[in-house]
């Protein structure tokens, strides 16, 4: 079977120089002008190298390689940068953000295909090496990224499952790093749209002045320098399209996003007639929509089609029993990325740390232990003092007592600022609410930092 390259460069004579090139060698080559076609391309199917440019507009090489490390399918496909930029600290930033490889312009034939058949045969190695089961078997889980061991995430996968299968737009919920992306690419996997493409957008990490040409995309002449592109919508045609924190959209794009949920059709910037398309809507957020809503911040339209079946992940913390085998398998991730053939063990030792800290980043804040972890152990065996210092600070003041009453604290806590913004800053009726007499209200307030509000003055109307 042929391997696939994919192209990303700006400069038309050198991408088609390449291409001819690699269709000579007997690649199958696959080319994009920009470095957002490239992403799409990558997501649509998946190459097995990615040559790209660094210096291109709208979105740079650094900035393509990052949105493909972060993204489950396309994280360890190896990625050559061939750039005229080849100042010692260029080549430096380039490496460490995770580029594999680095072919200076002007580059000759043999050097562009040695570079292109070493990243090739490095990723057979490895797979070879790392191949085994470096976790037991998930038989009843929906793919190796996602561990299903506690009851709570057998019973909301078997609710994702069943929404998979049909066309509902699903909302996951959770903090920050539980896996959300993760989740909703699985279900994509588990649907009968597996074989149309994934196409993910961060709604907080893009640029507010691009995200409408961006999600509808844009003709030639809707505003200087735009060209005719298909927005991401199109580009997930028959496929899942997977908004990461839509509660960052703006109230004029929530109103867009809503007509094109309902009548399931997009109209690119410039352009007055709109283009049917089949795709199915995924989205996630770690904020309170409940709130937003209440604040006028969210649409409760919108709410209602986003949320036609919602899903919340449980924080890293409330299923300790996914720590183990996520760990392994971040551990084997980093080793692919990092070259080495060779897995180290995980301690005992080190495993109980891992379990008795509280976690904050959640999954993604394991899956950045270790891979810092596997950079800095040179031994076989991953032992305590190999694990970054936040673990053991945080293990050591993690008493189970103490993290209870901490939580019970900060429900109490939260439970005072509903009942004061119910009842507009008036504190008898507040402490009434929470069935507490006025004193022991002053008192919590005072002991949680709560400042005093004054009370909302509604002016009575006339008679």
């Amino acid at each position: 079977m042929r391997k696939r390259v994919l192209v990303i460069e700006d400069d038309e004579v050198i991408r088609d120089n390449i291409l001819e090139l690699l269709e000579e060698e007997g690649y199958e080559a696959a080319a994009a002008a920009d470095g957002r076609a490239g992403v799409l391309a990558a997501f649509k199917r998946l190459p097995d190298v990615v040559i790209c440019d660094i210096m291109m507009p709208e979105m740079g090489g650094y900035e393509v390689l990052d949105t493909l490390r972060d993204h489950p399918d396309t994280a360890a496909v190896p990625f050559i940068f061939l750039s005229a930029r080849t100042e010692r600290a260029d080549i430096r930033e380039g490496m460490n953000r995770g580029a594999d490889d680095y072919v200076p312009k002007p580059y000759t034939r043999a050097e562009l295909l040695a570079a292109i058949q070493a990243r090739l045969d490095r990723q057979d190695t490895i797979a070879l090496a790392i191949g085994r089961p470096t976790a037991p078997p998930q038989t009843q889980g929906p793919s190796p990224a996602i561990v299903l061991r506690s009851d709570a995430m057998l019973a909301l996968w078997e609710k994702a499952k069943q929404g998979a299968d049909t066309n509902l737009s699903i909302l996951l919920l959770g903090e920050t790093g539980t896996g959300k992306e993760v989740f909703a690419h699985a279900i994509h996997k588990a649907s009968s749209r597996a074989g149309g493409p994934f196409v993910p957008l961060n709604c907080a990490a893009i640029n507010k002045d691009l995200v409408e040409s961006e999600l509808f995309g844009t003709v030639k002449g809707a505003y200087t320098g735009a060209v005719d592109r298909e927005g991401l919508f199109e580009a997930a045609d028959k496929g899942t399209v997977f908004l990461d924190e839509i509660g960052e959209l703006s109230p004029e794009i929530q109103a867009k996003l809503l007509r094109v949920l309902e009548q399931r059709q997009v109209t690119r910037l410039g352009e007055h007639t709109p283009r049917d398309f089949d795709a199915r809507f995924i989205a996630a957020t770690n904020q309170n929509l409940d709130r937003d809503m209440a604040d006028g911040h969210f649409r409760k339209d919108l709410y209602y089609r986003v949320a036609q079946l919602s899903l919340t992940l449980p924080p890293l913390r409330a299923r300790t029993e996914a720590i183990e085998p996520l760990a392994k398998r971040f551990i084997a991730t980093a080793c692919h990325q990092f070259g080495r053939t060779r897995l180290p063990e995980l301690s005992p030792a080190a495993l109980e740390a891992l379990e008795v800290y509280c976690w904050p980043g959640n999954v993604r804040e394991l899956r950045n232990f270790m891979e810092t972890t596997v950079a800095l152990c040179k031994e076989g065996t991953i032992k305590p003092e190999h694990l970054p210092e936040q673990v053991h600070q945080r293990s050591e003041s993690r008493d189970p007592m103490k993290v209870a009453l901490s939580r019970i604290q900060e429900l109490e806590k939260q439970s005072i600022i509903d009942a004061l913004e119910r009842c507009g800053g008036n504190q008898s009726r507040a402490a009434k609410l929470l069935r507490w007499s006025r004193r022991k209200l002053c008192y919590k307030m005072d002991y949680y930092g709560l400042a005093r509000p004054r009370k909302k003055v509604v002016a009575a109307a006339s008679a």
